[in-house]
């Protein structure tokens, strides 16, 4: 009987259901791995907005993190929002103990309804330690904005942009063009070159959550033991029937369909 694979979540609680925790274990369990979770936050929140967030402690996150790699080892990690120094070191240490393998880390700092979710003095903490220890990280254009220090508007400066972030940090890059430049394409950097992965743009707007999607099929995939180009390419085939299945629950911008 063959193993099955695992994958583990770390990141905030979306009580809406629609990102976060809830959408990267329902991901995972579509894309056929055995779904684990580290929460670092609880968010109340909706397709309209963060309402409040409430952090856990650094100890009780290590808790969860020991709990999980010395009884059902992960085959492959996804880092979600995360939105404190201390919660960030806990992370990169835990998983440099373990030597974790197939990192993606999603660097969540806004949400998609416009919610700041990560602190500012967090941001520098969560590059200098988590992205050197990611298999790749998937940055949409006002993050990657961030991490690149420059403006982003088009093909060219997405390609600049995922060179720079993943010589700067020794990782692969995803740079995902959903959020400036108008095409549902998105650029890969990896061991000095680059490939675009074109998708169908489809007219939804119920977005809410789909860079927590992504990422965590793309974890997925990895667990699974496809190369990163092929877990990218699969994760994107995924997002594009979550999105055409045109679920639209919610008062703002609504959950995507997980079990497509």
């Amino acid at each position: 009987m063959a193993r099955r694979r695992t994958a583990l979540t770390i990141a905030g609680s979306d009580s809406s259901g629609g990102a976060g925790i809830q959408a990267d274990i329902k991901t995972m369990m579509a894309n056929g791995v055995y779904a684990m979770s580290a929460i670092t936050a609880l968010t109340a929140q909706n397709t309209t907005g963060v309402a409040g967030i409430f952090e856990v402690s650094p100890g009780f996150l290590r808790q969860q993190l020991d709990c999980i790699f010395t009884d059902i080892f992960p085959d492959a990690v996804k880092i979600g929002m995360v939105s404190d120094i201390a919660l960030i070191e806990v992370i990169a240490d835990t998983l440099a103990e373990y030597q974790a393998q197939k990192i993606v880390v999603d660097p969540v700092m806004v949400s998609t309804s416009g919610s700041r979710l990560l602190k500012e003095d967090a941001v520098q903490a969560l590059a200098g330690k988590l992205l050197p220890l990611a298999a790749v990280v998937t940055p949409n254009i006002p993050e990657a904005e961030i991490l690149a220090d420059m403006v982003i508007r088009s093909r060219e400066e997405m390609e600049q942009a995922a060179e720079y972030i993943g010589v700067k940090y020794h990782c692969s890059v995803l740079v995902k063009g959903g959020h400036a430049v108008q095409d549902a394409n998105d650029f890969l950097w990896q061991d000095g070159t680059g490939i675009w992965f074109t998708a169908e743009r489809i007219d939804n707007p119920n977005t809410h959550g789909t860079g927590c999607t992504l990422s965590s099929a793309i974890a997925s995939n990895l667990a699974k033991g496809m190369a990163l180009r092929e877990a990218v390419e699969q994760a994107k085939e995924y997002l594009v029937k979550a999105l055409g299945a045109m679920l639209d629950l919610g008062k703002g911008s609504g959950p995507l369909d997980h079990g497509v």
